[in-house]
C-alpha cells in the first residue's frame, strides 16, 4: 500500500493519497485547489487516480475534486448527505472501495457537517484492524471538529454536538487502540479550538488525551465542545457554499500577470484593494496608502479570508519573487479576483512619491507615556479570548479578536487615536492597515505586542 499526507502549514490543512501499488489504483482524500502536487507524486508512482473524496463541505480552503476530476477522470465522492451541482459519488456508510487489495471503508461521522464522512484504510481488504482512519474534521489530534459553523444555515451547533457525540464518544471511539488517527487539520486552524501540532496519533492515545473523548453525557459533551469557540474567519461561509458549486477550475498557467506602478496605481484608484504580503516592518517603512497587510510568512490565506472579502478585487505587493505564491495561496481560499501583482515592488514604492506612506508602529514606552497623556489613545486588543485570560490585559483596552474586526469597526470612536496590539506585532499590523483602509485617521500598532507591554512592567489587568 502507499499512504502519503501532504500537510499544508499556512492552512493547518492534511490532504491524503491512498494507492494499491499493484494494480495502480489511487483514491485522493481532500485535495487542495492546487492539484499538480498529487498529479506529480501519481505519475512518477505508475497510479491512477480513480477517485477523489472530500469528507465534508470544506469552509477554511477550496478543495480540488473538480481540478482533479478534469485532469484525472476520477469520480468525486461525498457523504450521502451532500447535495452537490456537480455529479457525484454518494457513498454510503460502510460501502467499501477496493483499489486492488487496498480497501477504504466508509463511516458516517456528521457533527462538524452533517455529510461528514470518516475514512477507514486497510493495506489488506481482509486486515481485522485497519491500518488508519481519515477522520476529516470529526476527529482531530487533541480536539474534534467544532459544529457552530452552520448556524446560520439552519443547523444549530446543540443539533450538530449531538451528532458529533455519537460520531466520536460512539463510533470512532469504538474502533481498536491501536488505528491510526490522520485527520484534515492540525495546529492553527480555526475549524477547532484546542488541535494539537502532531500530525498523526491513534485512536488509543485519543481516547486517554482528548478532552472531548472521556467517557460523558451527550449533554456534557455538547456543552464542552461548543464553548470557547472563536470567531470564524469571514470566508468560511463563502467557500462552504463554494465547494458545493460548479465553480471555474484553478488554471496556474493563467496567473495573473506583473503591473509597471501607473496601471497599478490606476486599477487601485478604480476600486481594487491592495494587498500588501511583505513583513510588518517593510510594511512600516513605506506602503501604498490604504494598502491592507497580511504578512507572507504567516496564517496568509486565513489572515487574507478574515480581514478580505470574496468579491474584492485585489491587487498585490509581494515579497519579490513570491508573487506568483501569493496569488496561489489566494486562490487557494477562492480569492480569484486578482487583477496583477506589482513588478519590483521596492522600486516602484521608491518612485511612488506621495501615494506612499509610512505606518505609525509605538513601542510599549511611547504607548504607556500616551495612555498617561491627556488625550490618551483607545487601546485596541485583537487577541483570541485565551491568549488574554492566559497572558493578562492592558486596562481598558477593547477586546475585538482579529476576526471580528470587519463587522466590529462601528465600536471604535474615530475621533480618538487608536493604538492596536496582540501578542506580537503580527496581527496587529493586519488590523490597523485595515482600519486605516476604511477611514480612520490616527491608528498605530506596537511593536512585540503585549508581550513587549508585559516586559515593561507596565500596569496589566489580569
Amino acid at each position: 500500500m502507499f499512504f502519503a499526507q501532504y500537510y499544508l502549514d499556512c492552512l493547518s490543512q492534511a490532504s491524503y493519497m491512498i494507492a494499491d501499488e499493484v494494480s495502480g489504483q489511487a483514491v485522493v482524500v481532500d485535495p487542495r485547489r492546487d492539484v499538480s502536487e498529487y498529479l506529480a507524486d501519481a505519475e512518477a508512482h505508475g497510479f491512477t487516480v480513480v477517485g477523489v473524496i472530500n469528507t465534508h463541505f470544506h469552509a477554511d480552503f477550496v478543495a480540488g475534486h473538480l481540478e482533479m476530476a478534469a485532469r484525472t477522470g476520477a469520480w468525486i465522492g461525498y457523504g450521502r448527505r451532500a447535495e452537490t451541482e456537480y455529479p457525484v459519488r454518494h457513498l454510503a456508510d460502510g460501502e467499501v472501495i477496493r483499489l486492488g487489495d487496498v480497501s477504504l471503508e466508509i463511516m458516517e461521522t456528521p457533527g462538524h457537517t452533517p455529510e461528514s464522512v470518516s475514512v477507514l484504510v486497510r493495506g489488506d481488504a481482509d486486515d481485522e484492524v485497519p491500518y488508519g482512519v481519515l477522520t476529516g474534521d470529526a476527529l482531530f489530534i487533541g480536539d474534534v471538529g467544532r459544529p457552530d459553523l452552520l448556524a446560520s444555515s439552519g443547523v444549530t451547533a446543540q443539533e450538530l454536538g449531538s451528532m458529533l457525540y455519537d460520531s466520536v464518544q460512539g463510533r470512532l471511539m469504538g474502533l481498536p487502540d491501536e488505528v491510526r488517527v490522520f485527520p484534515a487539520h492540525g495546529a492553527g486552524s480555526a475549524c477547532g479550538k484546542n488541535l494539537s501540532s502532531e500530525k498523526q496519533s491513534t485512536i488509543g492515545q485519543q481516547r486517554a488525551t482528548n478532552y472531548a473523548c472521556a467517557p460523558m453525557s451527550r449533554e456534557d459533551f455538547v456543552a464542552l465542545v461548543t464553548a470557547g469557540q472563536s470567531a470564524a474567519p469571514g470566508y468560511f461561509a463563502y467557500d462552504a457554499d463554494l465547494n458545493r458549486r460548479e465553480r471555474p477550475l484553478h488554471d496556474p498557467a493563467s496567473a495573473p500577470r506583473p503591473l509597471g506602478a501607473e496601471e497599478f496605481l490606476a486599477r487601485r484608484a478604480e476600486g481594487a484593494v491592495v494587498v500588501d504580503a511583505r513583513d510588518p516592518q517593510e510594511f512600516g517603512a513605506g506602503h501604498l496608502r490604504g494598502a491592507v497587510n497580511v504578512p507572507a510568512d504567516g496564517r496568509f490565506a486565513e489572515q487574507a479570508g478574515t480581514v478580505l472579502a470574496p468579491t474584492d478585487r485585489l491587487l498585490v505587493v509581494a515579497p519579490q519573487n513570491r508573487e506568483e505564491e501569493i496569488v496561489t495561496r489566494l486562490a487557494r481560499i477562492g480569492f480569484d479576483r486578482v487583477g496583477g501583482y506589482l513588478r519590483s515592488p521596492d522600486d516602484a514604492l521608491a518612485a511612488a512619491g506621495d501615494e506612499v506612506a509610512p505606518a505609525s508602529r509605538l513601542t510599549a514606552a511611547q504607548l504607556r507615556e500616551a495612555l498617561d497623556g491627556e488625550a490618551a489613545p483607545l487601546v485596541v486588543d485583537v487577541r483570541g479570548c485565551g491568549e488574554r485570560s492566559e497572558n493578562g490585559t492592558i486596562d481598558a483596552a477593547l477586546h475585538i479578536p482579529l476576526g471580528e474586526l470587519p463587522s466590529r469597526m462601528a465600536e471604535i470612536d474615530r475621533d480618538r487615536p487608536v493604538v492596536v496590539h496582540c501578542a506580537g506585532g503580527h496581527r496587529s499590523s493586519i488590523a490597523a492597515s485595515l482600519l486605516r483602509h476604511h477611514g480612520f485617521a490616527d491608528v498605530s500598532d506596537v511593536l512585540g505586542g503585549y508581550g513587549a507591554w508585559a516586559a515593561t512592567a507596565a500596569p496589566a489587568a489580569a
